[in-house]
């Protein structure tokens, strides 16, 4: 089968231009002409697409029949031709940013507290705005609100952590119009007093070409010379990208503009592994000057790998290194920006001012905001963003305090302990937490190591074992407080809130994943799980309507399971064995997600047990022995 991709620039109407020059039926004709036995269409939109042109009783399929039909066509005898239609994503998000495409009133948000860490909805969607969330317990899943492109497909992913905001608008900061003002003009420490180069390092569809663009254009407006070359590659698609600009007094002064290694005055690292990697560190001047963003954007490795990390530390180093001490300022514009300005996108507008405010940007402050204005584009958002880029390059310990931090874990055991023991009781009742105190406190009495490890881990892994989202918890943190809180302080105005969920007494199943199907449920559902929440106390007793599935029996048995194993490890624990001892105890990390994602993820751990269980014991034996 071939896959043909098309990417539309306009609405799918007959007779109006597309990108590539050629209309989807003329495509058809071509490849029907050329002897395909069988063509099938795809649409994201298979309600609007024009028909006409194309062969009579022809049929456009919704993408989220792609593995359907794909597998439809793998047994057709001959050479056959899926023609996928749907506009790049990226491309969606710009033109709704100009106001040249509807923007669905639509927003997806993920409650923290019942998402489980699983990655299934990046597996679902390969959508680069899924972020990782660290929270208390453990990395959760988090929906970057400037870079999704209401693609919706991560709601496919099996998790009832979804909601759907409909109606309403994101709340804007108060100091989106709150930047101070009465900031000192630099002292240049870059000069045109010979040619500059500037290095622009980012990903694609995070506005790097228009910074590039922006600077262009306060020079031109200056009268001085200028050269850009943007280096987009895959860019679009969320790729690296770099771009080029030389800078000098007079027009003439400008020859070359790719820079050379070892050329770049300036490197405007808008993206951290972007601006760490080796060819761009290479063009730096060794006496040049870094002015980046530490945030880890997530790479593709993040939705294949779960617990995927970014090397943050490296990274940093790396940069610092690269420069003299005291050249490389380096800050999370990112979060910055969220927090100042609610939009991760004047992340970049940030760096730009602290580069100017720095002395490092060789053009007048009047030119890069009528260049801004000039844009058209969040002309506001931007100009703030270059504004609190300026404030912090002044004061940063001033601006930092204006940007919350997520709480940390708890760092001591005893702390551990009771946070773990107050949610518990919160889960079920404070005989449920006394139960587990308990078990932890016999642990640690055991335990050799002076720093507790495997008691830390143990009582991290046996509460999240013992805290199993069943439609009870389900319930109580779909509608506590501090989520309908969270809700309120993103969005503002006339908004409905949808629950995505797959009740398991109602029948039907998804015919593109073979799961059970996930139904959209409106504000009438909040009621009814506040009633359930209620209801809690049946858990685990004969009256638990759901207590008798295969999921909830097989999460008691692990929590028995648990117990019991970890009983044994200590009975004859050592420090020679302890290293083994904590792979096991840490090991229900493992064990994430709900229904059949759950039971894959409890399958493999079952698995890892028994074998990591049956190497600690055959290494115990050999000692004895010896």
């Amino acid at each position: 089968t071939y896959k043909i991709l098309y990417n539309d620039a306009v609405a799918m109407t007959g007779g109006q231009a597309h990108e590539g020059g050629l209309l989807p039926a003329q495509i058809a004709a071509e490849v029907l002409g050329a002897g395909v036995a069988r063509l099938e269409v795809m649409s994201d939109q298979p309600q609007t697409f024009d028909l006409s042109g194309f062969p009579p009783g022809m049929k456009v399929h919704h993408r989220g029949n792609l593995q359907a039909v794909q597998s439809e066509l793998s047994q057709v005898k001959g050479v056959t031709v899926l023609l996928y239609e749907q506009t790049c994503a990226t491309e969606k998000r710009r033109r709704r940013k100009r106001g040249l495409a509807d923007d669905p009133l639509r927003r997806v948000m993920i409650n923290p507290e019942v998402c489980e860490g699983c990655g299934d909805c990046g597996i679902q969607s390969n959508c680069v705005a899924i972020l990782p969330l660290e929270t208390p317990l453990g990395t959760k899943r988090a929906i970057d609100q400037s870079a999704c492109n209401k693609d919706f497909s991560c709601l496919k992913g099996f998790c009832p952590s979804f909601v759907t905001i409909d109606g309403g608008q994101l709340r804007k900061p108060d100091a989106v119009g709150g930047a101070p003002e009465d900031l000192p003009d630099p002292a240049p420490v870059l000069t045109l007093n010979q040619p500059r180069s500037i290095l622009l390092t980012g990903v694609g569809g995070t506005g790097v070409v228009t910074v590039g663009a922006l600077i262009g254009m306060a020079a031109h407006l200056e009268g001085k010379g200028v050269g850009l070359i943007d280096m987009a590659g895959l860019a679009q698609k969320g790729g690296a990208v770099t771009t080029h600009i030389r800078l000098a007094a007079h027009p003439d002064q400008i020859n070359a503009i790719r820079i050379a290694p070892g050329g770049a005055d300036l490197m405007l690292g808008c993206d951290a592994l972007t601006s760490a990697g080796k060819s761009a560190v290479m063009l730096l001047n060794p006496d040049g000057h870094i002015v980046a963003n530490t945030y880890e954007m997530m790479t593709g490795a993040f939705v294949r790998n779960r617990d995927f990390r970014l090397p943050g530390k490296d990274m940093r180093e790396r940069l610092e290194a690269a420069v003299p001490e005291g050249h490389a300022l380096l800050t999370d514009a990112t979060d910055l920006a969220r927090h100042l300005l609610g939009d991760t996108i004047g992340a970049n507008l940030f760096l730009l001012g602290v580069a100017w405010q720095k002395g490092l940007i060789p053009l007048g402050r009047a030119a890069i905001a009528e260049a801004i204005r000039l844009n058209g584009v969040a002309i506001d958002l931007n100009l703030s963003a270059f504004a609190w880029g300026r404030a912090w390059a002044v004061d940063p310990d001033r601006i930092e305090t204006r940007s919350t931090r997520p709480n940390a874990a708890p760092d001591t055991l005893d702390v551990l302990i009771e946070d773990r023991s107050a949610r518990l009781t919160a889960y079920q009742n404070a005989a449920y937490a006394a139960e587990y105190a308990t078990f932890i406190q016999k642990v640690a009495a055991q335990d050799p190591d002076p720093d507790r490890r495997l008691t830390r881990a143990t009582a991290r892994n046996l509460y999240k074992l013992m805290a199993y989202k069943d439609e009870f918890e389900v319930a109580r943190l779909l509608t506590n407080d501090s989520f309908e809180a969270a809700i309120h302080s993103q969005f503002e105005g006339d908004y409905r809130i949808t629950h995505h969920l797959a009740p398991p007494m109602l029948p039907g199943t998804d015919p593109a994943t073979g799961r059970p199907k996930k139904r959209a449920f409106g504000p009438w559902i909040r009621p009814a799980l506040r009633g359930l929440a209620k209801l809690k106390w049946l858990r685990g007793t004969w009256a638990d309507p759901f207590g008798y599935t295969a999921e909830r029996r097989m999460e008691r048995a692990l929590i028995d399971d648990y117990r019991d194993g970890m009983k044994a490890i200590l009975s004859d624990l050592t420090m020679e064995s302890y290293e083994d001892a904590l792979q096991l105890a840490d090991l229900p990390n493992e064990i994430r997600g709900f229904g059949p994602v759950k039971h894959a993820s409890a399958t493999a751990y079952q698995e890892k047990w028994i074998a990591l269980e049956a190497k600690y014991l055959e290494m115990k034996l050999e000692k004895r022995v010896a």
